[in-house]
C-alpha cells in the first residue's frame, strides 16, 4: 500500500504521524511510504533520517495526496486538506468531528474513509490511541495551570505546593479517566490538595485505594462541582464521551463564586469543551479571562512537548497502520471491530453512532463482511 504522512500546519503543532522507526515497520512489510518534506524536523528527525530507512520525500501536500492511498496525520485535516481528499483515500488521524462541522461536511463530500484515532477501542473498552495523548495532556494540565497562577501572568499568585507555614493550593479535577488520573497524579506529586469528581464509583474507589487521605473523591453532581470549583485554584476539565460533544459541567454562574486569578484548564476543548465559557485557544495566545477567571483552552496541548508526544503516539498507532496496510482497508475494518469503531465517515455518511447523535445527523451502519 502507498502510505503518506502529512506535515502538520496548525499553530505550534510539531508532532509527526510517522517517525523513522515506524517507517521501518511499514517498509519491512513491503509498503511504500511518502513523507512530506520537513515532517519531523522540528523534533529532531531530518528528511535524511526518513530517506535512510526507505521513505520517499515529497515536496508538497498536493503531491503527497496524489501519490498516497492511506494518509496518516496527527491533528484533524485542515479545510484545504479536506478538499484534496477523494473516494480513493483513507485518512487516519485525530478527527474530533463533533466540534468541527465544516470538516465533517467536507469529509462527507469527499466520500473518503475517515478513521479517528480517538474512537478506536480495545478489548477492555478503552481508547488506546487517545490514551497516550491523554496521559500527556493530563500531566501538562497541572503544569500549565501552575504557570498561569503566577501573578506575572495575571494569576492569583498561589504556589500550588505551598511552603512551610503557608497552605498549599487546591486542585479540582472533573473526570477520573486517563486525563483526569494523570492530572491527579501530577497534582498530588507536586503537593497540592486534590478533589476528584466522577460519576463512575469504581474510578473513585480506585483513586481512594491508591491515594488514601491525599485525595478527596466526590460523586460528580452539579452541587459537588459548584462547591469544589469555588474552592479551587486550578480546575481541570477532563470529561469525555467518545465521539460526542463534551457536556458543559462548569457554568458561567459558577465562575462568579471562584477566586479571582484561578485557572480553568479545559482538556476537553477538542470535543467542544466542558466549561460553558470555553473557546479554543492556541500556544500563540493560550489564555483568556472571563469574570477574572483565567481560561486555558489550548486545543493541541500535547503539541507543546512534541517529541515525547510523537514517540508515544507512534508506539500506539503503528500496529493499526500496519494492519490497515497489510490487509487493505475493507478487510482490516471487517476483521477488527476495535478498528472499525474508529470509523467516523465513510462514502459520504456518518457511520459512528455517538458522532451522529452529537451533531444531529443520521447514523448509517456499514458492514464490511
Amino acid at each position: 500500500m502507498k502510505i503518506g504522512a502529512i506535515k502538520e500546519t496548525k499553530v505550534h503543532e510539531y508532532r509527526a504521524s510517522l517517525i523513522p522507526s515506524s517507517v521501518i515497520e511499514l517498509v519491512q512489510h513491503g509498503h511504500t511510504v511518502f513523507i512530506q518534506k520537513g515532517l519531523g524536523e522540528a523534533i529532531g528527525f531530518s528528511d535524511n533520517d526518513y530517506k535512510n530507512v526507505g521513505a520517499t520525500i515529497v515536496d508538497t501536500v498536493e503531491e503527497l495526496f496524489q501519490k498516497s492511498e492511506l494518509l496518516v496525520k496527527v491533528k484533524e485535516p485542515t479545510l484545504d486538506e479536506c478538499l484534496l481528499l477523494t473516494k480513493s483515500h483513507t485518512i487516519f488521524t485525530y478527527l474530533h468531528l463533533a466540534a468541527l462541522p465544516e470538516q465533517t461536511k467536507l469529509l462527507k463530500e469527499s466520500k473518503s474513509t475517515a478513521i479517528a484515532y480517538e474512537t478506536v477501542t480495545d478489548n477492555n473498552g478503552r481508547l488506546p490511541l487517545l490514551a497516550p495523548m491523554s496521559e500527556v495532556a493530563g500531566r501538562l494540565s497541572i503544569l500549565s495551570g501552575c504557570q498561569f497562577l503566577l501573578k506575572s501572568n495575571n494569576g492569583s499568585g498561589v504556589l500550588l505546593n505551598g511552603v512551610p507555614g503557608v497552605a498549599q493550593g487546591n486542585v479540582c479535577v472533573i473526570g477520573a479517566g486517563v486525563v483526569g488520573s494523570n492530572a491527579i497524579a501530577t497534582a498530588i506529586g507536586i503537593g497540592a490538595k486534590v478533589v476528584a469528581l466522577d460519576r463512575n464509583m469504581n474510578s473513585l474507589r480506585q483513586l481512594d485505594a491508591l491515594y488514601g487521605n491525599k485525595i478527596t473523591t466526590l460523586y460528580s453532581s452539579k452541587d459537588a462541582i459548584a462547591k469544589s470549583v469555588a474552592e479551587a485554584d486550578i480546575v481541570v476539565g477532563a470529561a469525555l464521551i467518545p465521539g460526542a460533544k463534551a457536556t458543559k459541567l462548569v457554568t458561567k454562574e459558577m465562575l462568579k463564586t471562584m477566586k479571582k486569578g484561578s485557572v480553568l484548564v479545559d482538556v476537553s476543548i477538542d470535543q467542544g469543551g466542558c466549561f460553558e465559557t470555553s473557546k479554543p485557544t492556541s500556544y500563540d495566545n493560550p489564555v483568556f479571562e472571563v469574570d477574572g477567571i483565567i481560561h486555558y483552552c489550548v486545543a493541541n496541548m500535547p503539541g507543546g512537548v512534541a517529541k515525547t508526544s510523537t514517540i508515544a503516539l507512534n508506539n500506539a498507532t503503528i500496529p493499526f497502520i500496519v494492519e490497515l496496510a497489510n490487509k487493505g482497508i475493507s478487510k482490516a475494518l471487517a476483521e477488527n471491530t476495535h478498528l472499525k469503531n474508529g470509523l467516523n465517515v465513510y462514502n459520504g455518511k456518518i457511520v459512528h453512532k455517538q458522532l451522529a447523535e452529537s451533531i444531529g445527523e443520521p447514523f448509517v451502519s456499514v458492514d464490511f463482511n
